[in-house]
């Protein structure tokens, strides 16, 4: 389980085919104090495991079902990362599996000053599982939905959370990862069991 608090933006240092998909190489500081091979991590909004570690990087193996449901970055890419929450973990943001739902794109960026408002499109999919309000996490980083409509939703980023995430990046025409909250999918499954 995660926060969706961004410890760190790490880069993606090589990618190579494997037999069972790919395997990542990604450099980072901050994240390997406390990183061991066998524990999990959240890159860009994915949970992987960790399958080895130097000492200014770890690597992570990817399946094919984790490359079709993402974008994953080539090398040399950005990517946001967060070490599993422990049981003394402040839970800042929500409940974050690290499990994506699929991708979105940048419809629409405007500069609050240092700050930004982005617009995403909301896929079809997920649109029962967005509130206005509610808890999103894109790229791994917990957000709160600024405005919802039909077919898009808004989240507005503090100017600390764009320069300390890769979300301060993105343009329009970005493709995101996106995980929405994990509890409206239980909810939705409970009234659909008691409904039977």
């Amino acid at each position: 389980m995660f926060t969706g608090i961004v410890e760190e933006v790490g880069v993606v240092r090589k990618v190579a085919d494997t037999e069972s998909g790919a395997r990542f190489e990604i450099a980072c500081r901050r994240v390997l104090e406390r990183l061991e091979v066998d524990d999990s991590v959240n890159v860009a909004g994915i949970c992987l495991t960790v399958t080895a570690r130097g000492p200014d990087a770890f690597t992570v193996d990817v399946v094919p079902e984790t490359i079709a449901r993402s974008s994953l970055p080539p090398a040399a890419g950005r990517v946001n990362l967060e070490r599993a929450a422990t049981p003394a973990t402040m839970l800042g943001g929500h409940i974050v599996q690290g499990h994506v739902d699929g991708t979105t794109e940048v419809l629409g960026r405007e500069g609050l000053g240092s700050g930004a408002r982005l617009r995403f499109a909301l896929p079809p999919a997920l649109s029962r599982y967005v509130v206005e309000k509610g808890f999103i996490a894109l790229e791994g980083v917990s957000l709160t939905v600024a405005s919802l409509a039909a077919t898009s939703f808004d989240v507005a980023l503090i100017p600390h959370t764009a320069e300390h995430t890769t979300l301060g990046d993105l343009r329009e025409g970005s493709v995101v990862n996106v995980e929405v909250d994990i509890i409206s999918k239980y909810v939705e499954r409970l009234l659909e069991a008691r409904m039977r």
